[in-house]
């Protein structure tokens, strides 16, 4: 089994998780159960579906479970978009998080792009 912790992709996703809980304090109180929940949903199961895949035996499931997180990570990315259209998130705030949400993708592409090669 492999160590999660360890991951750089897994570091950087639960980083960025704990960004989009502490911004989304700040999101109206009637959203609490709507864009603020599916918002904190959709980034926890980044860093989740990488713990998860790490503990799997087999590569060709770690990687499915990798292709869950990066679309976890595009579903986080519109909802994101979708804030800062809506005026929960100033333009300059949205700009800090959308480089880290870059960050994390390219770890993230990058593991996936390292796993298909051991297949």
């Amino acid at each position: 089994m492999r160590n999660y912790k360890s991951i750089k992709a897994f570091q950087l996703a639960d980083d960025f998780a704990v960004e989009i809980y502490k911004v989304t304090q700040q999101f109206p109180k009637e959203e609490l159960y709507g864009l603020t929940s599916q918002l904190r949903r959709a980034v926890v199961s980044v860093p989740t579906n990488i713990a998860e895949g790490a503990s799997r035996q087999h590569q060709k499931d770690y990687l499915q479970f990798l292709y869950v997180a990066r679309a976890s990570l595009a579903e986080t990315e519109y909802l994101l978009h979708l804030a800062n259209k809506l005026g929960y998130l100033r333009d300059e705030l949205f700009g800090r998080i959308e480089e880290q949400k870059q960050e994390v993708a390219k770890t993230l592409f990058g593991l996936i792009e390292a796993v298909k090669r051991e297949l």
